[in-house]
């Protein structure tokens, strides 16, 4: 299966307010990589509304479903590809880097950073394999309880034990056998690629380090996650800070090799959906962001927390990120409840190319209920609002009119996607009031006008979708200690 890269930076100002610049680097492998600069010089006298703008196609062979121990390299040599496209009369400027990852996509590394074995990606369901310890280690309804979850993963790395041999360790770890390593460490995919950039090993955030089992409460680790996975073969936990908390300036090196200055500092970063999320401009509890991407995630923004992993919904920390970023006063406890669903544009682009669904798109009435009941997955499993990894796929019965099937498939994505907002609704969180729509999804009209048929409030698509900005935003925000997202 055949994944690209796609690289792109734009240098713009925040309505011209000072000469403050900001820099977006967006880069995605296997949906999965996404990396970020800021750009800020004091000593401008003009603001620059763009400068450029740089695409990078990088593409390679993956089966998706084999063992994929080249990953690392893959996500490596993009990163470094990225920044090669930045002009360097703009990279001797670029002050903070924050990158962000897919949630849950994780990966054991040894003393010096390098990985032992294969990344477990962010929908691999293998943790149903330990479903039992996991259950009786995890309190009930945690966000963990998801066969899909970093802590899953850990614990399914655990099971093999500690027999193999490190020369072997790539084939043993797809097995579940850890490798005969003094100390490892269990890290997320944006961490590891900011360790790449600022050396200091095993850090993370509190959105990526949630479904590990972080306290987002406490703000550590409780202590029934700690002797859970106590152990001979228990890797090194990340330490965990707020997303853009300043982690350390790039390495000399780096710096050197791509000409960063000496002060560009690396921010902690978030997870892919939460960059999305920022990157919106929400600015009041009650109104929430769908991302269609490959997956559907949606994040509500609530003053009620919910957790409740019977339908793989959970929370995230929101109110100590943004200072104060809301309007009517909203202040306090803060949250960002949803869940991320394993239908979406991937199973679209299964079934049709992008000139098909633009073409087919036009030609169906988005008024019209189509009566065709899917569940739109590409293979077994759902995480929400429908936590069973065993759930089956239902695309039948297909019809042999293209624009019918195509209907039917996105009517049925809106209804999962309806669904799920109504879930968290009756769980206790904020109501909703509006939909922003951030990735690929957000130019179809026709999808959005079905949407709001079944969601019954306004569905809008932000100035900004993409992922870049938001993560942008957040390492603005940790260079200047203030954001303010309404813009």
């Amino acid at each position: 299966m055949r994944r690209s890269l796609d690289c792109r930076f734009v240098l713009g100002d925040f309505q011209g307010r000072r000469t403050l610049q900001l820099l977006y680097v967006y880069a995605q492998v296997r949906r999965s990589l996404d990396c970020r600069f800021v750009l800020r010089d004091f000593q401008w006298r003009h603001t620059l509304q763009q400068l450029s703008t740089v695409n990078c196609q990088l593409s390679t062979a993956i089966n998706e479903y084999a063992q994929q121990p080249e990953l690392p390299s893959v996500w490596q040599n993009a990163l470094s590809a990225v920044i090669e496209q930045i002009p360097a009369t703009i990279r001797n400027q670029v002050s903070a880097i924050a990158l962000d990852g897919t949630s849950s996509t994780v990966m054991l590394c040894d003393t010096q950073g390098i990985p032992v074995c294969e990344p477990i990606l962010y929908n691999d369901g293998r943790g149903a394999a330990v479903t039992e310890r996991l259950r009786a280690i995890a309190p009930a309804n945690h966000t963990v309880l998801s066969a899909t979850s970093s802590l899953a993963k850990l614990l399914w790395w655990q099971e093999g034990g500690l027999e193999a041999h490190p020369t072997t360790q790539f084939s043993l770890c797809g097995t579940g056998i850890l490798p005969v390593i003094e100390k490892l460490y269990f890290l997320h995919q944006a961490d590891w690629l900011a360790f790449l950039l600022h050396g200091k090993l095993g850090i993370s955030d509190y959105h990526n380090a949630l479904k590990l089992g972080f306290d987002v409460d406490t703000l550590c680790y409780p202590d029934w996650l700690i002797e859970g996975i106590a152990g001979a073969a228990t890797p090194e936990l990340p330490e965990v800070v707020a997303p853009g908390t300043p982690v350390g300036e790039i390495k000399v090196e780096l710096g050197d090799r791509f000409g960063f200055p000496r002060h560009c500092t690396v921010y902690a970063g978030t997870t892919d959906s939460i960059a999305a999320f920022l990157a919106s401009g929400v600015n009041s509890p009650g109104e929430a962001v769908t991302s269609l991407g490959s997956t559907l995630a949606v994040k509500l923004l609530s003053h009620t927390r919910v957790d409740d992993s019977r339908y793989g919904i959970y929370s995230h920390r929101f109110s100590n990120i943004f200072s104060p970023p809301f309007e009517g006063g909203a202040g306090g406890d803060l949250w960002l409840v949803g869940g991320a669903s394993n239908t979406g544009g991937a199973v679209l682009r299964h079934f049709f190319t992008d000139a098909e669904l633009d073409n087919y798109s036009t030609q169906i009435d988005p008024e019209q209920e189509s009566l065709l009941d899917y569940y739109p997955l590409l293979k077994n499993g759902d995480r929400f609002p429908i936590n069973d990894p065993n759930l089956p796929p239902k695309l039948e019965p297909r019809p042999t009119d293209s624009v019918e099937f195509l209907h039917g498939l996105l009517e049925s994505i809106a209804r999962i996607e309806a669904r799920g907002y109504q879930l968290l609704q009756e769980l206790g969180a904020t109501p909703l009031t509006k939909v922003y729509t951030a990735g690929g999804g957000a130019k179809n009209a026709v999808w959005s006008a079905i949407r709001h048929r079944y969601l019954k409030v306004p569905v809008e698509t932000p100035v900004h979708t993409a992922a870049a900005y938001g993560s942008a935003l957040l390492a603005k925000q940790g260079s200047e200690s203030i954001l303010d997202i309404r813009f």
